[in-house]
């Protein structure tokens, strides 16, 4: 028999997602199969599959102890950097600042440095954040960003922030700004550009069109004109949807291709990556509402500066 009191990181879930998450030797059969026949239990009472865990509720589970093992789990988070260049933390949520070249996740080339897996670290080592303290929660990012472009990335260190930051940035209350020089001089200085985007997963590269097509889905990027120089431009762009490689490709597409950008422009000799940076976070919550990050609301943070210098390079 193995009792659990659940935990705020943990509440929110699925109950049978729970157990498989956390006991990796109990097959998802065997699962339904015990709570069909009561041996699985919350705060006493009879259960099912898809009740959503609450904070401290009590999980009984009463099966053999071999299928409750709790496999170690190699911390691979471990071997990647902890030193970060912070733009904002607080209790709930983290801001960092990526550098171009970094991936935010691990992929088949990359197994363990990532931006995710040093968030990880460096909250591992602030004793913020305990892979055995949690069965299923680890920090996640809520926004993401190319590999080669850099700037601002917010992270979650809980649960309900997590939960709150996807649904504000699904609703469009998180305002991303981008810093990009892009090829030639626009005859509109400022404007919202429209257009229709279809992803290609196979070759990771999106197609766009004026018109609308089947599979393809609208963008609609906002730039304006911050100065002028040697045939290029400077521009903040600000994101109105946010689709893969957007900016890079939508820029190509009205004939101002991101300076450096070797996939939708072309390679210079100058810029080894493109010259895109995120550069400005804001906050721009409903003012009705009362949740747990409500003190974000209205707040900004960027890194102009860090980017401007990319752009001197």
């Amino acid at each position: 028999m193995k009792t659990i009191i659940i935990k705020n990181n943990d509440s929110g879930q699925r109950l049978d997602k729970f157990i498989k998450k956390s006991f990796r030797t109990f097959p998802l059969s065997l699962i339904y199969k015990n709570i069909r026949k009561k041996n699985i239990k919350i705060n006493n009472k009879r259960a099912n599959p898809e009740y959503k865990l609450k904070e401290a509720d009590i999980l009984t589970i009463y099966v053999k102890d071999e299928l409750l093992k709790v496999v170690p789990n190699k911390y691979d988070f471990l071997k990647a950097p902890s030193l970060l260049d912070l733009v904002y933390e607080d209790e709930n949520i983290i801001l960092v600042n990526k550098k171009a070249g970094l991936i935010v996740h691990p992929d088949e080339n990359y197994h363990f440095d990532s931006l995710v897996n040093r968030i990880k670290h460096y909250l591992f080592l602030k004793k913020e954040y305990n892979p055995d303290d949690e069965l299923s929660f680890a920090p996640a990012l809520v926004n993401r960003l190319d590999r080669n472009t850099s700037g601002i990335v917010i992270a979650a260190k809980n649960s309900e922030a997590l939960k709150i930051l996807n649904e504000k940035m699904k609703k469009r209350e998180i305002q991303k700004y981008y810093l990009s020089v892009v090829e030639g001089v626009f005859t509109k200085k400022e404007g919202i550009l429209t257009a229709y985007l279809a992803k290609d997963e196979n070759k990771n590269r999106v197609f766009i069109s004026s018109v609308p097509k089947k599979d393809f889905k609208t963008i609609k990027t906002k730039y304006k004109v911050l100065f002028e120089k040697n045939g290029n431009s400077t521009v903040e762009i600000e994101l109105l949807t946010g689709r893969t490689h957007q900016i890079r490709a939508h820029m190509a597409y009205i004939g101002h291709p991101v300076l450096g950008d070797s996939k939708y422009g072309k390679k210079s000799s100058r810029f080894k990556r493109q010259v895109l940076c995120a550069y400005k976070i804001k906050f721009n919550f409903s003012e009705k509402e009362n949740h747990t990050l409500s003190y974000l609301n209205g707040k900004e943070f960027l890194v102009g500066e860090k980017c401007l210098d990319l752009f001197k390079k």
